[in-house]
């Protein structure tokens, strides 16, 4: 908006004519001297224009100058709220974490249908499902036994297989920030580095049901509902180690190797105690 010798009265300096103007100053010519003021602050307070037009289209302008300043006011007070929230979800979880204590059978052992394969191999996360019943019905599962020391199995049995023949497709170990106590979409997502699939040829070799076994019926081997389970975190132990003893590149053979080191730290498990794997197939 070009100013430039419009004239004006002040309040106190009587009438002037503009002689320049920015975005942030007006200077005026008054009988005297010359004035400087912020602009447009100025204007509608100490500052009358003697253009109509030209007035109205600045107090519009000014209106919206003031809509600006309230909405960016009320955006850092919002991002004042986030980091207040922020702060007191990072305290929460601190607490959560200190006071955390291992649970015996805190791994999870997902089963996969071919569509849930692709996904959890591409954004390495799997869904918990939803509640069946009662007053949470429809919302996620919360996977509460999930913590920093625990794993997720990827297994799957193909089609027209018996259930003995479930295979193990991969691991990983969970985010380094989830808890499931807090987890609110259902989703388990994968560490950022602990993680791995197996091939066609070492999932062959890796059945599950030689390390689980179900204290109830320890002779059959079935799964009759629901998409996961918890299980025993020194069978989660035991099948890391034989993955480890897989691997003939020795690269692949040091990372997974660093996996079942981390995984058996999380679990205060000792490598040199850990029995030998005797799931319901090893019951045979």
């Amino acid at each position: 908006m070009n100013l430039i010798n419009k004239k004006v009265t002040h309040e106190s300096f009587g009438m002037g004519s503009i002689v320049e103007h920015n975005d942030s100053i007006v200077e005026i010519h008054f009988a005297s001297e010359n004035k400087k003021f912020v602009y447009p602050d100025v204007f509608g307070k100490h500052l009358k224009l003697h253009d109509e037009s030209v007035a109205n289209a600045l107090e519009k302008m000014i209106q919206e100058k003031e809509i600006e300043r309230k909405e960016e006011e009320w955006k850092k007070e919002e991002e004042k709220k986030r980091q207040v929230k922020n702060q007191e979800l990072r305290l929460e979880h601190a607490k959560l974490m200190k006071n955390h204590k291992l649970h015996p059978e805190s791994q999870m052992v997902f089963w996969c249908d071919n569509e849930e394969q692709n996904l959890s191999f591409s954004e390495w996360k799997v869904f918990s499902g939803e509640v069946k019943s009662g007053k949470n019905k429809g919302n996620p599962n919360k996977p509460i036994r999930m913590h920093q020391n625990s794993a997720v199995l990827l297994t799957a049995v193909d089609a027209g297989m018996p259930e003995s023949d479930r295979r193990i497709l991969g691991v990983y170990m969970v985010h380094e920030d989830f808890i499931g106590k807090l987890s609110e979409d259902g989703y388990i997502p994968a560490h950022s580095k602990y993680r791995l699939q197996l091939t066609e040829q070492e999932s062959d070799q890796m059945l599950f049901w030689d390390y689980y076994l179900n204290a109830k019926s320890p002779e059959k081997m079935t799964w009759k509902t629901g998409k996961y389970r918890y299980f025993d975190n020194l069978w989660m132990a035991q099948i890391l180690r034989d993955i480890v003893s897989l691997k003939s590149d020795s690269q692949e053979r040091e990372l997974v190797q660093q996996f079942f080191d981390h995984f058996c730290k999380m679990n205060q498990i000792v490598d040199e105690e850990l029995p030998e794997p005797n799931g319901a197939l090893k019951r045979m």
